[in-house]
């Protein structure tokens, strides 16, 4: 049996090459238990010398020949013992001296009990079965050679010298065919358990690799998850559970995070109808949570999946958009239409030169309307056509300033209208650029529309707020009133007698579909700041 890479010399002049590998621990406790059989047979030849009770198997007919061979036997198979718990030598060289020295000492001994037709001959091949296993390979045949050699030369030696009656060189060799085929069955059965071994740790390994990709996605889930059994006992938790219920450590029992999501559990395990549940926790924050049981034979264990308020209603607010892109494009297509009549219906009653001062006017208030009506059209179409948020990282100095060199460029005004505050530079978001770009968009237009530019600069700045990196825009306007805010972000809500109402409400919509939040406030200075915090690029964690 051949060890890694530095344990596979060998001892023997011949090729003994292509031995098969199997784990080193493993393949010492076999080595040990050979060796165990070793020392117990070494002791039952010494016994039967001292003992005189009669060899069960042949009377000894050298005696001087059986105690060298016995007692050498003993002392070699104590100093093997050593060496295999100190291990001063490699495997190999161990377990092939050991069947080295058995073929040689078990053949004479052998030759003591009365030659081939003593018995003795067949505990060689124990030891060339122990070959295949411990070894294996070519190895294994090798010794089998060898033994069938030290057999047919003990016949050839007893045969010369007359020291039997009668000698069998048909046993010898039949003793002889025996080692090989013995050998060969050995080493095809230690092959197969060396595959089956293989097979194991591939399939071990391919466990162990599945296991930590399991767990890393796990702790990197935007969701919490944790485990417990029926008693409420928490057996797993992972990192996104413990921020969504700020502890630094997760407790044992479920009741120590929280009395209400320890009754809304037992609540469900009585009526397992109702799997979903908002909890209010004791930090003031509300979390979405989800029952399940786990399928596992052995034991009851459940799961609760906890999930930010707000990466819930980004999954409500990708339903709902879906739900209202294709409620809005109908309805456009619907509009379009008339719309396009009434308008072209104006454009031909214009070119009329006879037309009274009065009906002139109502035809500018058609087409002023129409264009008014076709904007909106356009809003709406944006609702519809947008795709799925493709968030990516996004440095927030770098990409603002590239954005507002670009935007007063498109906008033909004056470079010194806006200006970029100084920022830290490895501030960074994760969001889809483009939503990015129609949220800033509409609201630099609404600065530079209500902002009053012309009274100094409108300021774009990145700030830190809560470990999260927010985008301000704060312009020179009176501010809105109180009384209007929170209609601020409704659809169709508008104070402008040209406005749709329709881009706050899309940069709103665009800004939850990131799991970002807009809002405005007025700043110390009573000036109006739009505020947009967006997820942590660094801390970003895997989606489901």
């Amino acid at each position: 049996m051949s060890m890694p890479a530095n344990n596979t010399e060998t001892i023997f002049p011949c090729p003994l090459s292509k031995s098969y590998s199997i784990p080193a621990q493993q393949a010492w406790v076999l080595l040990k238990v050979y060796l165990t059989y070793r020392f117990a047979l070494a002791c039952l030849f010494v016994f039967l010398f001292y003992g005189r009770l009669g060899f069960s198997l042949s009377s000894i007919d050298n005696d001087q020949l059986y105690a060298y061979s016995s007692h050498t036997y003993l002392i070699l198979s104590t100093i093997s013992a050593i060496c295999v718990f100190w291990k001063p030598t490699r495997y190999s060289t161990q377990a092939q001296l050991l069947i080295f020295t058995d073929i040689v000492i078990l053949t004479l001994i052998m030759h003591a009990c009365g030659g081939v037709n003593s018995g003795i001959g067949t505990l060689l091949a124990v030891s060339i079965a122990s070959s295949g296993l411990l070894i294996g390979g070519r190895c294994s045949i090798f010794f089998a050679a060898l033994a069938s050699l030290f057999v047919l030369a003990e016949q050839i030696f007893a045969d010369y010298s007359n020291s039997f009656a009668s000698t069998s060189y048909t046993y010898a060799g039949m003793l002889g065919a025996s080692f090989f085929t013995i050998a060969l069955l050995s080493y095809i059965l230690a092959k197969r358990s060396e595959q089956t071994l293989q097979l194991a740790d591939q399939q071990k390994l391919t466990i162990d690799k599945l296991e930590e990709l399991n767990q890393y996605i796990i702790q990197h889930l935007q969701s919490g998850i944790i485990i417990i059994n029926k008693q409420q006992t928490i057996q797993m938790a992972n990192v996104a559970s413990l921020q969504l219920v700020n502890l630094s450590s997760m407790p044992d029992c479920l009741r120590d995070i929280s009395e209400n999501l320890s009754r809304a559990f037992s609540t469900w395990l009585a009526d397992p109808k109702e799997q979903t549940v908002q909890i209010q926790l004791p930090n003031q924050s509300k979390i979405h949570c989800r029952f399940m049981i786990l399928p596992i034979v052995s034991a009851s264990f459940y799961m609760i999946i906890l999930e930010d308020i707000d990466l819930y209603n980004q999954h409500l607010q990708q339903s709902k958009l879906a739900s209202l892109g294709r409620l809005t494009a109908s309805i456009a297509h619907e509009i379009r239409n008339p719309l396009g009549a009434i308008s072209h219906a104006g454009q031909l009653l214009s070119e009329n030169p006879n037309l009274p001062i009065q009906d002139i006017r109502l035809i500018k208030i058609i087409q002023t309307n129409s264009i008014r009506i076709s904007q909106i059209v356009d809003d709406i179409l944006q609702l519809s056509k947008r795709a799925d948020s493709r968030r990516e990282k996004v440095y927030l100095k770098p990409w603002l300033t590239h954005y507002l060199n670009n935007f007063m460029l498109e906008q033909g005004i004056d470079a010194r209208s806006f200006k970029l505050s100084q920022t830290d530079n490895s501030l960074c978001a994760f969001i889809d650029p483009g939503h990015l770009k129609q949220i800033m968009d509409n609201l630099c237009h609404n600065a530079l529309k209500y902002g009053e530019p012309e009274a100094g600069h409108i300021i774009v700045q990145v700030v830190t707020l809560k470990n999260s990196p927010c985008i301000q825009v704060i312009d020179n306007g009176s501010g809105i009133s109180r009384e209007y805010i929170k209609y601020l972000f409704e659809p169709f809500f508008t104070t402008s007698a040209s406005g749709t109402g329709l881009g706050l409400y899309i940069s709103k919509e665009l800004a939850e579909l990131n799991q970002a939040k807009l809002s405005y406030r007025l700043t110390e200075e009573k000036q109006s700041c739009f505020q947009l915090c967006l997820l942590d690029a660094n801390q970003t964690k895997i989606e489901i």
